[in-house]
């Protein structure tokens, strides 16, 4: 099968939607699918307005559609909701051609924010945008929730998986982190004002903070918290080690759709503190971390659930299982193989 994906979000940026696309890629491929992704490295782009790390990309309809008219697709999916998707968008409708979206971001928080936005009009936009859409994917049943409210009904479960292979409670603590003391309280992500680590830098449990992460409130929080550990991005092994090292993981943002470090986490045998908020509260339960609206209660909690029951939790989210969801919600175009799109 050729799947086109056009999303707005690809490396070099690090976040869930990155990773969740480029591992769903790998597990499509790997099962002998044709995948075609268009992404900003395709388009001359500018930095996005208080969130330079995302690139805008100048995509024109007509340059979008040819390549996917080139590909000539069995179906498409729209991950993001910036100029790429749009430009996608237009061409699928204008050629009657079905494609499915992904609600992967609480945009219209991320932009409130940054900027004090009603999220309201946000929501306006992106109501309009996923309409049209033959499924809307969404990770969590509070996001489906959320999406319902706003009018969106045609809703696909599209869960998220876990590199097993790369993490797992086998793997060795970094020992850099343990020498810090303990217990070790760590936080993995982009640092940066939506995902409120402020209010764990705030949280008064006793033990070392460790942040592994990079973003535009880096160097601010680094300032204001000298006592906490700030050790820029990890990958691969490297991130299993910081995870591994770990007593408790903590995740303080109340703006994640899924939030895919707590499986990672989880999946490492490390038990996580969060607030009852969309993500956490379709991810955690009780014999594997803890939820409260004080982070000190959830973090003291969480330091006391056993860590292989932590492990065994986290291996019931794979990628395999995630890219069976992604096909099985796609909305296939009817040509036959050998009838080519116009561009």
């Amino acid at each position: 099968m050729r799947i086109a994906i056009a999303t707005d979000a690809w490396s070099p940026q690090v976040n869930g939607v990155v990773r969740t696309l480029q591992s769903v890629r790998a597990e499509l491929e790997r099962q002998g699918h044709q995948v075609l992704v268009i992404s900003p490295e395709h388009f001359y782009s500018m930095p996005c307005p208080t969130y330079p790390e995302i690139r805008l990309a100048f995509a024109r309809t007509s340059s979008v559609g040819k390549m996917l008219a080139d590909f000539n697709p069995h179906a498409i999916h729209l991950a993001t909701e910036g100029p790429i998707c749009l430009a996608a968008r237009r061409w699928c409708l204008s050629r009657d051609f079905p494609f499915t979206t992904a609600y992967h971001t609480q945009f219209p928080d991320y932009v409130s924010a940054r900027t004090g936005i009603d999220p309201g009009w946000i929501w306006r936009y992106i109501t309009w945008f996923h309409w049209p859409a033959q499924a809307v994917l969404a990770s969590t049943a509070s996001i489906a929730r959320t999406l319902r409210t706003h009018g969106l009904n045609k809703i696909r479960h599209w869960g998220r998986g876990v590199d097993l292979s790369i993490f797992g409670p086998h793997i060795t603590p970094d020992p850099a982190i343990r020498a810090l003391g303990g217990p070790i309280q760590l936080y993995v992500g982009r640092v940066a004002i939506e995902k409120n680590i402020e209010a764990f830098l705030e949280a008064t449990v006793p033990g070392v903070k460790v942040i592994v992460g990079d973003g535009p409130a880096r160097a601010t929080l680094e300032a204001k918290y000298p006592e906490a550990h700030f050790l820029g991005p990890k990958f691969g092994a490297d991130l299993a080690a910081a995870y591994a090292a770990a007593d408790v993981f903590v995740f303080p943002s109340k703006t994640d759709t899924f939030g895919l470090v707590m499986i990672e986490a989880l999946a490492s045998g490390v038990p996580v503190a969060a607030f009852p908020v969309t993500g956490p509260i379709d991810v955690v339960k009780a014999d594997i971390g803890a939820m409260d609206d004080d982070l000190n209660v959830a973090i003291a909690a969480a330091l006391t659930r056993d860590r292989a029951a932590c492990a065994a939790y986290g291996r019931t989210f794979t990628w395999e299982a995630s890219a069976r969801q992604f096909l099985e919600a796609l909305a296939p175009i009817q040509l036959d193989d050998d009838e080519a799109m116009a561009a």
